[in-house]
């Protein structure tokens, strides 16, 4: 089967490019041939990238002149039997896509197909939102100004009519693809058909005979994921500063919130207790797993899914994190975790207390955890199911072993 896949960013960068990485070389394993179309480089990881995608097309700028022909002619230059799409912004590169007459699936990260600012909570409150794309967005939720991630000024206007006619043209698409139900029925909520959206979790691909971690005492907590107003890592570091035992928090990542993170956790007196190590590769977040006591997800705006917390489950530690959007599909409160009410701060606290203080407790829930990801997020299971997706799309192409 001949994939194109399509991404508005080339080499490791978050959750969405470490699901890339790990699954477009699990089809590459299976005799598929895949070439990427792609946007801006990250600096990251990136030889590991262009020796995965042999076969490269840069996206042209979404404001460019004619872009959607340009889209349509990489598309026939390639001839996929399936067009699968990451993140991608632009009604132009979407409309060439559209246009190209082939299967589109894409999968679904995260809000901003249909949320203004991306983020679906509101910005001075972090109230989450549970509307629908509708005028509200524009005022009083001032969705039309948004962060600006592609460079420059650090705002930009966003229009709601282009907002509207992006979730059109995602109408047209074959399938779109999330991980979890409430996700299902945000797309639901926003006009998507039922038979236009499949769940498929984007599980993480650490090896099934990954070793569990030896919790040993240091009492060491992990952070990963990217550090952005929404991960929540400012409010984590307010809970940590109730916390009363001995402890050392590794945050892995790196992002536009973290200056004032660091700025935070010298004002709180942390600084000795919690380490920030910037971006650190997926294969070096396995060692940290491997002598911590928990791992911590502090998202304070609607997860879509969290694999991060997965990932950690899969070397047997519990998870603390707060009860917001996807994620309590997953974390099972007192069974492989601790979901804390929303933006809670003191039960955050107490959970994280009570894991530090009885180990035998946190190996145990770290213990069902892992066998929660194994029988029901099996990386080579969730490839199957997409690749069966994809074949149905692509009648023709012959069934590949996936052994």
């Amino acid at each position: 089967m001949r994939q194109l896949w399509v991404h508005e960013r080339f080499g490791a960068w978050g959750g969405a490019e470490a699901n890339i990485q790990a699954t477009a070389a699990e089809f590459k394993r299976r005799g598929h041939t895949i070439a990427m179309l792609h946007g801006t480089p990250t600096g990251r990881q990136e030889e590991m990238w262009r020796a995965l995608f042999e076969q490269r097309f840069e996206l042209p700028a979404a404001d460019t002149p004619n872009a959607s022909d340009a889209v349509r002619a990489t598309v026939e230059q390639f001839n996929p039997d399936v067009i699968y799409v990451h993140r991608l912004n632009g009604l132009e590169l979407l409309a060439g896509l559209v246009a190209s007459g082939r299967p589109v699936v894409r999968m679904v990260h995260d809000h901003d197909l249909y949320c203004m600012r991306s983020y679906k909570y509101h910005y001075f409150s972090r109230k989450i939102c549970d509307r629908a794309l509708s005028p509200y967005c524009i005022f009083p939720c001032g969705g039309i100004v948004a962060r600006n991630h592609e460079g420059g000024f650090p705002l930009k206007l966003v229009s709601y009519e282009a907002k509207r006619r992006e979730l059109e043209l995602h109408r047209k698409f074959s399938k779109l693809i999330v991980a979890t139900r409430y996700m299902r029925e945000q797309l639901a909520a926003n006009g998507i058909a039922a038979d236009k959206i499949d769940i498929h979790a984007p599980v993480p691909s650490a090896p099934e005979s990954a070793l569990q971690s030896s919790f040993d005492a240091r009492n060491r907590l992990v952070f990963a994921g990217q550090l952005i107003r929404g991960k929540g890592v400012d409010v984590l570091l307010e809970a940590l500063a109730l916390v009363q035992e001995p402890f050392e928090c590794e945050i892995l990542g790196d992002g536009s919130h973290r200056e004032h993170c660091e700025r935070l956790s010298e004002r709180l007196g942390l600084q000795d207790r919690v380490h920030f190590h910037g971006f650190v590769p997926q294969e070096k977040i396995l060692e940290f797993y491997s002598h911590a006591s928990a791992a911590v997800m502090s998202s304070v705006w609607p997860e879509p899914f969290g694999a991060t917390g997965l990932e950690a489950m899969r070397h047997g530690l519990p998870v603390v994190a707060f009860d917001a959007g996807g994620i309590g599909e997953w974390l099972m409160d007192g069974w492989n975790g601790f979901l804390a009410p929303w933006m809670n701060r003191a039960k955050f606290a107490q959970r994280i207390e009570q894991l530090l203080r009885d180990k035998a407790l946190a190996r145990k829930l770290g213990e069902r955890g892992r066998y929660w990801v194994r029988v029901h997020y099996g990386f080579s299971d969730y490839v199957d199911g997409l690749e069966r997706l994809f074949r149905r799309y692509a009648p023709a192409t012959p069934v590949l072993a996936s052994a």
